[in-house]
């Protein structure tokens, strides 16, 4: 009876281990890791790590001393900011001066040329050419606008928006205006120029020319 029951017990511990290899909830075989790949040091890397270990040896008796000159040149730099500030503060003539202002630019049509300019109109207006001759003065003094600011003028802009112009000095805005009116007069008016109005747009460009506008 005993081996029965031994060969019984054999028998059941027997199908329950085949039942359990065959449970799928189970895992019996695993796939091995593969190994990593082996890091190979490449040859310059050896020879900058060979360097810093050569460069570290040599400055390491010295490291202390290092330490210090830098403290030494901290404490100096120091030291000269603020006997700066207190030379300054007791010596105010050592102070360095703002440099002078810069005088603005003249912005005036060169002489000369606003002078050939009133010959050359003289003449249209002798020859009894008064549209002419202001014409040729507002368009030199366009010019003389664009010479002194340039990208100011554009294309599109007429006498008459030039004359608003906010870049263009008061009192040259004013002697332009006066120039760009007489010629509208004269372009949208229907109406020519008389010997008057050529005067009227002389002495407007004189202004603009000669006086005290483009400061």
């Amino acid at each position: 009876m005993a081996a029965d029951g031994g060969t019984a017990g054999a028998q059941a511990l027997a199908a329950a281990h085949a039942r359990l290899l065959h449970d799928r909830a189970l895992q019996f075989s695993f796939t091995p890791v593969p190994a990593q790949p082996q890091f190979i040091e490449p040859e310059w890397l050896k020879t900058l790590g060979r360097w810093i270990a050569q460069a570290t040896k040599f400055l390491a008796p010295y490291a202390i001393d290092v330490f210090w000159m830098g403290v030494g040149a901290a404490i100096l730099a120091v030291l000269y900011l603020i006997l700066r500030e207190v030379m300054g503060a007791r010596f105010p003539f050592r102070r360095r001066r703002p440099a002078p202002r810069q005088r603005p630019v003249d912005w005036r049509p060169e002489t000369f040329k606003a002078r050939a300019l009133l010959a050359d109109a003289d003449r249209l207006a002798g020859e009894g050419r008064y549209d002419e001759a202001a014409h040729l003065l507002l368009f030199r003094s366009i010019d003389d606008i664009e010479d002194r600011r340039p990208r100011l003028v554009k294309p599109a802009l007429t006498a008459r928006d030039i004359a608003v112009l906010e870049a263009v000095p008061p009192a040259a805005r004013g002697a332009f205006g006066r120039i760009a009116a007489i010629v509208e007069r004269s372009l949208f008016g229907g109406r020519t120029l008389d010997a008057a109005a050529f005067a009227d747009c002389r002495a407007a460009y004189e202004a603009f020319a000669f006086g005290e506008t483009w400061a």
